[in-house]
């Protein structure tokens, strides 16, 4: 296979089936070696097999080249254990797109403390995990895309997903930092935020809403924010059913209370998202807007 990532090596976690398969294909298709990464097992015709070489094997006949993996991303072992597949194999690690991910969906009220406790490790602890690895030899490489997979309902919420969103809202915070860090080493790093049917995800669309999100809908995002050319970094990407579009942490232009004035006076433009505007409020003229005036 040829194309624009002919030479890179990728990694993908959760590649077993649904949203992960379909990134490690494109990637394979677009020119990349991939490792498919997955702890799921299937059942075959000659009995069960891991998703994970299932994927591997398809993507190497139709000519691509993959090496599976089946570490789990939970444990700092298994991150390392998954990126060394990849210099083992290929020599080098361009591409990671962490995308692993389990759901223990229960309202707040229900949950327990060993099902936050299993999300966190997957999704935080696992994407942490896997760029600890990879950092310093994208570093020493002076070269990496990380694509760190977050969710709308860690954006916006969704009711009976806690866990699942703070985890993923936690992802964002992570790739903002790590932006900031990889920019002077060539490492661009981005979250995507998917919307499509998955296995994890069929059970919340409607049927005529499940037809129209598919996987490979998704897949050009990754291919983009994987590519050389890419100049973005700390985007956050939503993309579902051949629509794309970026999502901001946008601050409004609030209120100062001086004088007399009170909180209360003011709350309504405290609290109003009229004049919005993204950006960080850490950086120096902000604060200096905020503050000073």
């Amino acid at each position: 296979m040829t194309g624009h990532l002919a030479g890179r090596v990728a990694v993908v976690t959760g590649a077993g089936q649904g949203l992960g398969r379909s990134y490690a294909i494109g990637l394979a298709r677009a020119g990349a070696r991939v490792v498919v990464n997955d702890i799921g097992r299937a059942e075959t015709d000659t009995g069960p097999a891991s998703t994970a070489h299932l994927v591997a094997k398809e993507i190497c006949n139709e000519g691509g080249e993959a090496v599976a993996n089946t570490d789990s991303v939970a444990a700092a072992a298994g991150g390392q254990a998954i990126v060394d597949a990849a210099t083992e194999a290929f020599g080098r690690i361009d591409i990671l797109v962490s995308n692993a991910g389990i759901e223990r969906n229960q309202s707040y009220a229900k949950s327990t403390a060993s099902q936050w406790d299993e999300v966190i490790d997957v999704h935080l602890h696992g994407t942490h995990h896997l760029c600890r690895a990879a950092w310093p030899k994208m570093i020493e490489q002076r070269h990496g895309r990380l694509i760190l997979v977050t969710s709308p309902s860690g954006l916006w919420g969704n009711f009976s997903q806690a866990s699942y969103a703070a985890a993923k809202m936690g992802i964002i915070g992570l790739a903002n930092v790590l932006a900031i860090e990889g920019r002077r080493y060539g490492i661009l790093v981005n979250s995507l935020a998917p919307i499509a049917t998955t296995p994890m995800s069929e059970h919340l669309l409607s049927p005529e809403l499940a037809a129209n999100l598919s996987p490979d809908k998704v897949t050009p995002a990754v291919l983009k924010l994987a590519s050389d050319d890419l100049e973005t970094s700390g985007a956050i990407i939503v993309a579902g059913g051949d629509w794309f579009a970026s999502a901001h942490i946008a601050v409004s232009p609030g209120a100062r209370i001086t004088g007399g004035d009170s909180l209360e006076a003011v709350w309504d433009k405290v609290v109003s998202s009229d004049g919005m505007r993204p950006g960080a409020p850490l950086d120096p003229d902000t604060l200096h807007r905020m503050f000073v005036g």
